[in-house]
């Protein structure tokens, strides 16, 4: 009785409501692969194997293959897929360009201070930004969440000297990216209308932040809050 029951004819509304969610879950499609997939072609199979597919589902409850709430659940699980591909690139994105903002700022750290903070400032910046450049590059060039920058296994090779394991490398690792973060947001930089033919003064300088667009705070932010998230991930292992 049961199996009747999931085949049979589905009403007209419930009908109508699957064929929504299918058109749905194709505009959602073309919506992210026109952000993500750069070559037109593939951007077209993309969106072709996504529209048959919400089309053979379509088709299932049509002919009572499927129940309307089989039909709509495996709808449902088809976007937030979807969904969760795209965040993945947009965090590993984020985190690459992050990196190369790094070693923009770690290098204008050595330039600005003549030499005198590039040891202390400029140059753990700017390895910790070819680092995150490195992991977020390959791991989203290989659909991976586990790569290891050079950077983060000097971490870990000072943490096994300690006595420690990888797991206080990690943190260590995170939380130096947190501080270089904070300290290249609000290090003080040259007013962009500033000029003086010799020494500047102290009014000459602004928070490193205040020059930066609304976009590049955000995105800063951003990565400073997927680095925490995963800092609490090691803390809790």
């Amino acid at each position: 009785m049961g199996q009747l029951k999931e085949r049979c004819e589905p009403d007209s509304c419930d009908y109508w409501a699957v064929s929504k969610a299918a058109g749905s879950l194709t505009n959602q499609a073309c919506t992210l692969s026109a952000r993500h997939i750069k070559d037109g072609t593939l951007r077209l199979q993309f969106n072709r194997e996504v529209s048959y597919y919400a089309r053979g589902i379509v088709n299932d409850v049509a002919q009572g293959r499927k129940s309307v709430n089989q039909g709509l659940k495996a709808i449902k699980s088809e976007q937030s897929s979807l969904l969760n591909q795209s965040w993945e690139i947009a965090k590993k994105g984020a985190g690459a360009i992050a990196g190369g903002m790094q070693i923009i700022a770690g290098a204008g750290i050595c330039y600005g201070s003549a030499g005198t903070l590039c040891l202390v400032g400029g140059i753990p910046m700017m390895a910790h930004g070819a680092n995150n450049i490195y992991e977020n590059g390959r791991n989203l060039l290989e659909d991976r969440n586990d790569t290891e920058g050079p950077t983060r296994k000097f971490y870990q090779t000072i943490a096994k000297w300690a006595g420690k394991t990888d797991r206080e490398g990690n943190i260590a690792y995170g939380s130096a990216d947190i501080a270089t973060s904070i300290y290249g947001l609000f290090r003080l930089t040259l007013k962009p209308d500033a000029w003086r033919l010799f020494r500047y003064v102290r009014t000459d300088y602004v928070r490193s932040y205040k020059n930066m667009g609304k976009s590049s705070i955000g995105l800063e932010v951003h990565t400073n809050v997927q680095t925490i998230n995963q800092l609490q991930q090691e803390v809790e292992k």
